[in-house]
């Protein structure tokens, strides 16, 4: 029996994906997670041999995710699920070493499928996905940016509107280290201004909604 996790921060879709798996018959799904502290506690309890994983997580973004979980699991697959059809997510999440990706819309039976491939040591790309990989442009990100967790605060400060002087006194920094890293932030995203790069990390789920309440 081929052990199977599931993360998502949605409960519904937990359930989906469980009755989906679970109906195959050499399937089993022994954990279901709603957050990345939750897959923490229990993935080396469990002992998944797959693990579907959604990018956004409400306390961590999966591409991070990634890297650590193989390290740390030396035989476990693990399948990207995501509604992201950006090139740079797809591409560096595949390249930390996700065995598959899927797009969140796909059916049945590419689910089953992408678990068997991926057991068999194949790699895994859903066919929407292999045509964003194959459409790839010369423009734009081609990965997504790593940032640090101070450049995340600030980026947070800046979805809420706060000027840099409000930032540098939040953060009890100078307002010079507020602007390197606002610099910093621009090149990494490849923008002009730091609120497009707020706009990228919101799209890509390396900040959330939540910030600019």
């Amino acid at each position: 029996m081929i052990k199977i996790a599931i993360t998502d921060d949605h409960p519904l879709l937990l359930e989906g994906l469980k009755n989906i798996i679970n109906a195959h018959e050499d399937f089993d799904v022994v954990g279901m997670y709603s957050s990345a502290t939750e897959l923490s506690k229990s993935i080396a309890v469990d002992m998944p041999m797959v693990l579907l994983l959604d990018i956004n997580l409400p306390d961590a973004n999966g591409i991070d995710l990634v890297k650590g979980l193989k390290e740390n699991n030396n035989d476990l697959k693990i399948i990207a699920f995501s509604v992201h059809n950006e090139f740079a997510v797809i591409n560096s999440i595949l390249k930390e070493g996700a065995d598959a990706y899927l797009q969140k819309n796909a059916n049945g039976d590419e689910i089953l499928t992408a678990i068997s491939d991926v057991i068999a040591g194949k790699r895994y790309i859903c066919e929407k996905t292999r045509t964003i990989l194959n459409k790839k442009s010369e423009i734009g990100l081609k990965q997504v940016p790593k940032l640090t967790r101070r450049e995340k605060e600030v980026l947070s400060f800046v979805a809420k509107g706060m000027t840099t002087h409000q930032i540098a006194d939040a953060l009890f920094i100078s307002s010079h280290t507020v602007e390197s890293h606002r610099k910093n932030l621009m090149e990494k995203f490849q923008t002009k201004s730091v609120t497009a790069a707020v706009k990228s990390a919101l799209e890509y789920g390396l900040i959330r909604e939540s910030y600019m309440e």
